[in-house]
């Protein structure tokens, strides 16, 4: 081989049919971050039924799929920017995404960031005040996150609050907000919003320490400052355990204390068996094998997908 093609960048890997660009696409949207916005757009519609009394309509069916189709296109601005900026660290750590594997050049990866950064914040200024403030302060603060010179994922607390202040907070309470207005023009935020909000918010946190462990080589390569590298696995994974136990304890005390308008019984039941769950998964993982710590980490979202389910479920039933 001779020197020039040496030097020769390498090129990206064809896609060869529309399917694998979809597929690819899939992969650069962070599949397991579009199912957490679609079920929080839906629980907190549903939480925002509940409230008011109204009852669905088919009415409401365009009102619904707006707010879920600029909050999706938001949630792709803000997870394609950051591996726009992550290239060279997702080859050591998720070597699987498009940029990382070649499937995607840098410039389609800038043109789908774009596109959907335009429109998530067309489709939210289309469906209402209240969506396009939650939107544009979320796009901000995922561009402040990800992009230099600020890159405030560089820094373990910023980091952290960034992504429990969108998912816990803005999002939920934005959302309801919508919707409330949607539904009968209030714009009071009830108390099984805020229990809600205030649970999310805490789950979050977890995530946001956690998601850190199995990415501890590439960080520590590119010089990314983590809880995990500060602390080291072990305590990291131990804090987001028993964060996550602070959350489903809190609401089974919801449950037992009757606050607001939710079914004690089902909230109860439901959180003390997923609680269990939680800690017996916990008990299989090694924390030295990345592949495990991975999968508990896919697993603690699959948590977080179904609190917005049970939740609204337990207010539709009070």
């Amino acid at each position: 081989m001779n020197q020039s093609s040496q030097n020769r960048p390498l090129r990206p890997k064809p896609l060869q049919s529309s399917f694998q660009w979809l597929y690819a696409f899939w992969k650069f949207s962070r599949p397991h971050t579009i199912i957490g916005t679609s079920l929080s757009v839906l629980g907190l519609y549903l939480i925002s039924i509940a409230v008011s009394s109204t009852g669905f309509a088919l009415t409401q069916i365009n009102s619904v799929l707006g707010a879920w189709l600029a909050c999706v296109c938001g949630n792709v601005y803000i997870v394609g920017l950051n591996q726009l900026e992550d290239i060279e660290i997702d080859k050591v750590n998720k070597p699987h995404l498009p940029l990382a594997s070649g499937e995607f050049s840098r410039k389609q990866g800038q043109i789908i960031v774009i596109l959907t950064g335009i429109l998530a914040l067309a489709l939210a200024w289309l469906n209402g005040p209240y969506l396009f403030g939650m939107v544009a302060v979320s796009l901000a603060i995922g561009t402040a996150y990800s992009l230099p010179p600020i890159r405030l994922k560089q820094f373990p607390f910023w980091a952290a609050l960034c992504i429990f202040s969108v998912r816990g907070t803005i999002v939920n309470l934005g959302l309801y907000l919508h919707f409330s207005w949607l539904l009968q023009n209030k714009q009071s935020i009830p108390l099984p919003v805020w229990i809600l909000t205030v649970f999310i918010l805490i789950f979050t946190f977890a995530i946001a320490i956690f998601k850190d462990i199995p990415d501890m080589e590439g960080d520590r390569l590119y010089n990314i400052t983590t809880l995990t590298i500060q602390l080291g696995p072990q305590a990291v994974f131990n804090l987001a355990m028993w964060v996550l136990t602070v959350c489903y304890l809190g609401m089974v005390i919801v449950g037992v204390l009757r606050l607001g308008t939710i079914n004690s019984v089902f909230l109860v039941i439901t959180h003390l068996i997923i609680l269990c769950w939680m800690w017996m998964q916990s008990l299989a993982v090694d924390i030295h094998d990345k592949t495990a710590i991975a999968q508990f980490y896919q697993f603690i979202w699959k948590l977080f997908f179904l609190e917005y389910l049970m939740f609204p479920i337990a207010c539709l039933l009070a």
